[in-house]
């Protein structure tokens, strides 16, 4: 997941937007070697910036995860970015995940993000993630090929999610994207979402959005939104 390569984003990213180390961790935790969810949501929203160009699209992840935290997986979504291609993205990740102690987790992940038919705009990133207390996080992500532009990128995220009685959740997070040699305006974007899950089932209502420069780099995409998810999965 990306946000729109910065010339295709002028011509037309879940709260850290990490699904798959969120199902690596939930494999863990429930003993299964494999997780799966499918998932269709209203905008897919990636670091503040619509990749579906404001429309509705289905995603899917698998993840199979070793009993010493190793994990390997896959996900993909539609997506739009004006234009005829691309109309999926397609992401490869390898990563490991270990507690530190009962209140730290700790996540490192490599995630390569292909787009069939563009492949120009395929690129990696490495993806720590770092949880206290079951609720707070810690994102830091690194590219040193951001958007296929052979510039460094970083990103810096704090997130935290709560839990409530009936399976409901509240959740906020705010990130921050730097990028080397103007290939685009720093930025920073946010969300709020509430949660409810139903055994396999799950659904989220959440608003996003960007600072004026993540509108300067996007555009529309980048304008606030309400996101409406639903997802089966375990």
């Amino acid at each position: 997941m990306k946000p729109v390569k910065f010339c295709t984003a002028l011509a037309t990213a879940l709260l850290l937007a990490l699904p798959m180390a969120a199902f690596a961790q939930e494999a863990e935790e429930e003993g299964s070697p494999i997780s799966w969810e499918l998932t269709a949501v209203s905008d897919y929203v990636f670091r503040g910036a619509s990749q579906s160009d404001e429309n509705p699209t289905g995603q899917a992840g698998i993840t199979y995860t070793t009993p010493v935290g190793i994990y390997v997986g896959g996900w993909a979504s539609g997506v739009d970015f004006g234009g005829n291609k691309p109309d999926f993205e397609v992401d490869y990740f390898v990563g490991y995940n270990v507690d530190f102690s009962d209140n730290v987790n700790f996540d490192i992940m490599v995630n390569r993000y292909t787009y069939p038919g563009a492949s120009d705009l395929n690129y990696n990133e490495l993806i720590t993630s770092t949880t206290f207390a079951d609720t707070y996080s810690l994102t830091v992500v690194y590219s040193n090929d951001m958007w296929n532009s052979d510039t460094d990128g970083w990103y810096y995220g704090l997130g935290a999610e709560w839990g409530f009685g009936n399976d409901y959740t509240f959740g906020l997070n705010v990130g921050r994207s730097i990028f080397k040699d103007e290939v685009a305006e720093d930025y920073t974007d946010y969300g709020i979402t509430f949660g409810k899950s139903w055994g396999l089932v799950s659904a989220s209502l959440g608003w996003v959005g960007t600072d004026s420069k993540g509108e300067t780099n996007f555009g529309k995409l980048a304008d606030d939104r309400v996101v409406f998810t639903l997802s089966v999965g375990q």
